[in-house]
């Protein structure tokens, strides 16, 4: 039936009516979408042939929607059919008449466009390039030369690598970089460019050759040599890394051409510099860098007063002719060589990161000198490069300080005054554009260096002035001035503005005010001045906009938060308005949009050192926010959590009984998921649920503290006593039916019963501590259990009261080191440490004698010493009462047990020739670099490549520990160890390489086993690359390690191939030119890794583990597929598609993709 529907429509597209064959097409372009539709065999000609005398029609609109119909036409017939029209279509472009010409091109670019099997593919690119090529070799004129390059580009770019006849094909397009039409030179440029990726290395080079060969030519003509220029950079940026080993033929040239062209002749040094740009290789970077410095500033036409760099700041701002004697020639093209070279740095920029300190030594001041650039295009890419400079110090030294002199930090703090000097200068001028890229210069640097303005923000106000106030300024231009401003206030101390807050709240206060919504945003997160002078119209411009409703969500919070910030600052100033502007909060706040934001303005006044008078709406608050706990909306309940506690703490005397009764009620519904820190509690509702949460492994931190607080305060009321709260703590420690708690249960609940002993008085703290003795010196105790109860419980009040007064303690807690029960012992131990910090002078001297006197009972004794100093470096009270007394003793003796053979013992000391002792030295110093700034600091700078030079030891663990060391050191403090890293880093690669003699086979009799004991080592050299990667990337050479590293971990064992994907995929982000030059050589072990499939009697922990191994694979690969120029690998293209052809692994891509 559908067939007969088609064949009617046929009829009608040859009728005379040009409206009815204009319906006809549009019908049966329809038909052709619907998925259900399918041509016969007899219908298929007749449909072709008509779609194709469409094309013709003497009516634009038919035979374009002819041209339409072909999309979908094409996967509707058969390969043949298809193979028939694109050969027809030939014919009409080779030999057609002029007026059809461009609707056949069109026709064949679109069939070529839908064509998606490899067979169709291949049957068109045998039918259809012998012809095109002919039409180029032969073609009557220019116009069928170009439209033929440009199918042929087309069918190249899609189906190249399914050619046979590239040799053919390739000399036939060289042969058209001769001709004397431009247009044909250049679409032969474009087409040869399609076809490079799909080229063997011989013939790449036989390309490459050839061209260079002409450009030795040096009397060709211009326009040819220019054509070449252009012909090296094209497969230099189609190849990517396959064109490395013919720079030593072309830079050379490219680099001559540029410095000897003539002063007329612009274009060849622009296509010279294009051309160089897409590939830096160590050996010509240099040559390069030079040659774009050189031109950056190329303009042979003006040389004026400008090359005096003079301080215009006297001078008149609204100077109107201040542009009318620019030097304007509209035939000058010296622009298209600056523009160049600044793209050119801009690529050296991003590709070399470990280039940053030399870029900001010669490329930084030649930068910022030409912010003065006259042509508008030139300074944006000019700011742009700026601006890549800028981001790539933030990525490569993010977590690094600026104290060596030499780093990147350093060097562009040094260019700071520089900066805003030039830039004060763009800031003056009359293009809305010039300023608004000079704002994003200011932008990127306040992110880089966050308090880089102090000095200089007082010369940067009238810049933001003018961009706020002038009429011609647009809304983007507002908007950079207003973000600007607002980074400067977030990073910077208040006193810095605080001279210029007059000049600039009129126009931020006027900006609220704006049309444009995105404007009026960013002025309100921009108010929040601190300067009371200013109340009044800063008050009343935000509660203009907060009191509309009809504005946008954006505006709305700014709003919002801005007035609470203005409230909780000044709200002592704003006594007469605050009846005005606080039930407009509230109001929000039950708007379901506003919600969230208006919940947290209440936080903010609430906890205002200015304690503002809420009298006016706090029952209404409250209720709202009672109402609040019951909603769904994680993210709105742990607000209104927190906005409650902040009112009860601050208006607490204000609140009614009966909405404390309200509040509580919902809380204690809650309080297994969230603890609430208040103060009077009712034990029929919050202690069951209190006791039911103590027994959670997951309770720590702030919420353990809380539930700590909440004890305190009910033992301290008349309701509960402390009889009966002990008694429940104590219960709540017994094991149920489903078995015991987990050790974090255990240790929560015996830090509550030492806050409760303490907070009752001495009177039932003694008495509690007797009861817990008289459980450890029961013999008859069998109940391990409370016996573990009781010594944590011990420990804990031990911590925080001294137990002197309870003789003999101390032996019996010891006495537990006698128990059968790990639990027990470990229990025992940490009891005897934390009761010596509740009096050292008593309790340290013991342990440190039993030590010395107690072999069997040392490794026990030592945890309790390790206790003691860990609690005791808290604070500097602690460590001065450590250190004063007792270090050179506990020295001493770390010293003599450091050759203990148990590992428990040994891992206590700190030096010692022995192989052990130097792994613990090692590891003692990776416990020693912690994140914040310690005293330490000083002495470890000097000292820690002594330690670091481990590395190199002989024996495998002391290796490990060194490169643990290292790691950790690079992760925490980068500069102590950036300086190193040159010796360092051959040493850390040599330990990810699989060493034989580490390599050892076991006979187990039936079987035999083979251990690798260098594995722990390889896997914490990778994991320890990997955090170089992220805080010292301009240290480490991406090129040396890849191979043959990083390539070896690839194919090494599973525990290593997780962090080398890890790697990889960071140095496809980072480092992108380096991985694609070695793309070919990754592609092999990375494939093995996701085509490899478990033994079938493999266990399911093996199979997971090889489901994770592929899915880690599959991550680096979707890395390495978003690095531009990673398709023109052809082994990485064929994994790509293999991938895709399997569908597990295409279903695993897809997801890995979406994560």
């Amino acid at each position: 039936m559908a067939n007969l529907n088609i064949t009617s429509i046929l009829e009608k597209m040859t009728g005379k009516d040009k409206d009815y064959r204009y319906m006809a097409t549009s019908d049966l372009l329809s038909e052709l979408n619907k998925e259900a539709f399918k041509a016969d065999q007899d219908l298929e000609p007749k449909l072709t042939s008509t779609v194709l005398q469409q094309l013709e029609d003497a009516s634009g609109d038919v035979s374009g929607l002819a041209v339409k119909c072909l999309a979908p036409l094409v996967k509707k017939v058969g390969e043949e059919r298809v193979v028939e029209m694109t050969n027809k279509l030939c014919d009409k472009l080779l030999n057609g008449k002029d007026q059809h010409r461009d609707t056949a091109s069109i026709a064949l670019k679109t069939i070529i466009a839908e064509v998606t099997t490899t067979s169709l593919a291949e049957k068109i690119l045998i039918s259809l390039a012998p012809q095109l090529i002919n039409g180029v070799n032969t073609g009557k004129n220019a116009e069928i030369k170009c439209e033929c390059l440009d199918i042929l580009g087309d069918l190249l770019h899609r189906f190249g690598n399914l050619s046979k006849d590239h040799e053919y094909m390739l000399t036939a397009l060289l042969s058209q970089l001769g001709s004397n039409q431009a247009t044909v030179r250049k679409k032969s440029i474009s087409c040869i460019a399609s076809l490079a990726p799909s080229l063997s290395d011989d013939l790449l080079a036989k390309a490459t050759l050839q061209v260079v060969q002409l450009l030795k030519n040096r009397s060709a003509k211009s326009d040819i040599t220019r054509t070449n220029i252009q012909m090296i950079g094209s497969l230099s940026r189609s190849v990517g890394y396959r064109f490395g080993p013919h720079l030593a033929e072309t830079v050379p040239l490219l680099i001559s051409y540029c410095t000897n062209a003539s002063e007329n002749d612009e274009e060849l040094r622009e296509y010279s510099l294009q051309a160089g740009f897409f590939n830096f290789f160590l050996a010509y970077i240099c040559c390069i860098l030079n040659l774009a410095l050189k031109y950056v500033s190329y303009d042979p036409n003006f040389t004026d007063c400008m090359e005096e760099d003079t301080d215009e700041e006297g001078q008149d701002e609204d100077d109107d002719d201040e542009s009318a004697n620019e030097y304007t020639d509209d035939e000058d093209a010296s622009w298209k060589v600056r523009r160049a070279s600044a793209k050119c740095l801009s690529a050296i920029i991003v590709s070399r990161p470990e280039m940053l300190s030399k870029m900001y030594l010669e490329a930084c001041p030649k930068l910022i000198e030409r912010f003065r650039e006259r042509e508008e295009n030139v300074k944006m890419d000019i700011f742009n490069t700026f601006i890549e400079l800028l981001r790539q110090t933030g990525n490569v030294t993010k977590g690094q300080s600026d104290i060596d002199e030499s780093s990147p930090r350093w060097l562009l703090k040094q260019e700071v005054p520089k900066v805003v000097k030039s830039i004060n200068k763009q800031l003056r001028e009359k293009s809305v554009k010039t300023k608004v890229g000079a704002f994003s210069v200011l932008k990127e640097l306040v992110v880089v260096l966050p308090d880089c303005l102090a000095d200089h923000f007082g010369s940067l106000v009238p810049g933001i002035e003018k961009a706020l106030n002038d009429k011609s300024s647009t809304s983007n231009l507002k908007i950079e001035a207003l973000v600007f401003t607002r980074l400067v206030m977030a990073s910077h101390s208040p006193s810095v503005f605080h001279p210029y807050i007059k000049a600039l709240s009129g126009p931020i206060l006027s900006a609220i005010g704006d049309r444009y919504y995105k404007v009026t945003a960013e002025a309100l997160r921009a108010s929040s001045v601190d300067f009371r002078p200013y109340i009044g119209p800063i008050y009343n411009a935000i509660l203009g906009r907060l009191a509309n409703q009809d504005q946008d969500q954006e505006v709305k919070e700014c709003a919002i938060s801005c007035m609470s910030l203005v409230v909780s600052t000044f709200g002592d100033s704003l006594q007469r308005e605050l009846p005005a502007c606080l039930p407009i909060l509230v109001d929000r706040m039950g708007n379901e949009i506003t919600r969230l934001t208006a919940v947290k303005a209440f936080s903010v006044i609430a906890n205002s050192p200015l304690r503002i008078d809420l009298s006016c709406v706090l029952d209404h608050v409250v209720s709202e926010l009672t109402a609040f706990l019951r909603k769904a909306n994680r993210a709105l309940r742990q607000a209104t959590l927190g906005t409650l506690n902040s009112l009860v703490v601050t208006y607490g005397g204000q609140i009614g009984s009966s909405s404390y009764e309200t509040i509580i009620a919902e809380l204690s519904s809650l309080i297994r998921k969230s603890i609430p820190n208040v103060g009077l509690a009712v034990r029929n509702k919050v202690l069951p649920q209190a006791l039911v949460l103590i027994r959670s492994a997951l309770l720590q931190g702030q919420a353990l503290q809380a539930l700590q607080k909440f004890f305190a305060s009910l033992v301290q009321s008349a309701n509960t006593s402390f009889d009966v709260l002990l008694d429940s703590l104590i219960c709540a420690a017994k094991p149920s039916q489903s078995g015991g708690l987990a050790k974090q249960a255990l240790s929560s609940i015996a830090k509550c019963v030492a806050v409760l002993c303490l907070a009752a008085g001495d009177q039932k703290c003694a008495s509690t501590i007797e009861m817990l003795k008289g459980i450890l010196k029961d013999d008859s105790a069998t109940n391990s259990a409370k016996q573990h109860m009781a010594l944590l419980c011990l420990g804990e009040i031990g911590r925080r009261k001294d137990l002197s007064n309870h003789v003999q303690i101390e032996n019996i807690v010891i006495e537990s080191f006698q128990s059968p029960f790990e639990e027990i012992k470990s229990a025992a131990s940490y009891a005897l440490g934390n009761i010596a910090v509740g009096n050292l002078s008593k309790y340290l001297p013991f342990i440190l004698d039993q030590i010395d006197n107690q072999q069997k009972k040392q490794y026990l004794l030592l945890h309790s010493l390790k206790e003691v100093i860990v609690r005791q470096s808290v604070d500097h009270t602690g460590q001065s009462e450590l250190k004063d007394s007792y270090i050179e003793k506990i020295l001493a003796l770390l010293f003599n047990h450091c050759e203990s053979e148990e590992e428990g013992v040994r891992n206590e000391r700190t030096s010692s020739p022995a192989a052990n002792t130097r792994a613990t030295v090692a590891i003692a110093i990776k416990y020693s670099i912690v994140e914040r700034p310690e005293k330490i600091d000083e002495i470890m700078y000097s000292e820690i490549a002594t330690f670091l030079m481990l590395i190199k030891d002989s024996d495998r663990h002391v290796r490990r520990a060194a490169v643990l060391a290292l790691s950790t050191a690079a992760h925490n403090k980068p500069n102590l160890v950036k300086a190193l890293l040159p010796e360092l880093l051959p040493l850390l690669y040599d330990q990810t390489v699989v060493k034989q003699e580490l390599v050892r086979t076991v006979d187990l009799g039936p079987f035999k086993h083979v251990v690798d004991d260098g594995l722990e080592l390889r896997k914490a050299a990778f994991e320890c690359v990997d955090t170089l990667l992220d805080s010292c990337l301009d240290q480490v050479n991406p090129s040396s390690f890849i191979v043959p590293f990083l390539l070896s971990g690839l194919g090494d064992h599973y525990d290593v191939k997780m962090p080398c994907h890890l790697i990889l995929s960071k140095l496809a982000d980072k480092c992108p030119s380096a991985v694609l030059a070695v793309l070919d050589s990754l592609v092999e072990p990375i494939e093995k890794t996701i085509m490899h499939k478990p033994k079938g009697d493999a266990v399911k922990q093996e199979v997971d583990r090889n489901e994770d191994m592929i899915r880690s694979a599959l991550r680096a690969i979707a890395s390495l597929s978003r690095i531009s120029g990673s398709d023109y690998s052809i082994r990485f293209k064929n994994l790509m598609n293999k991938i895709v052809a399997t569908p597990t692994l295409a279903e695993k891509y897809s997801s890995v993709r979406s994560e």
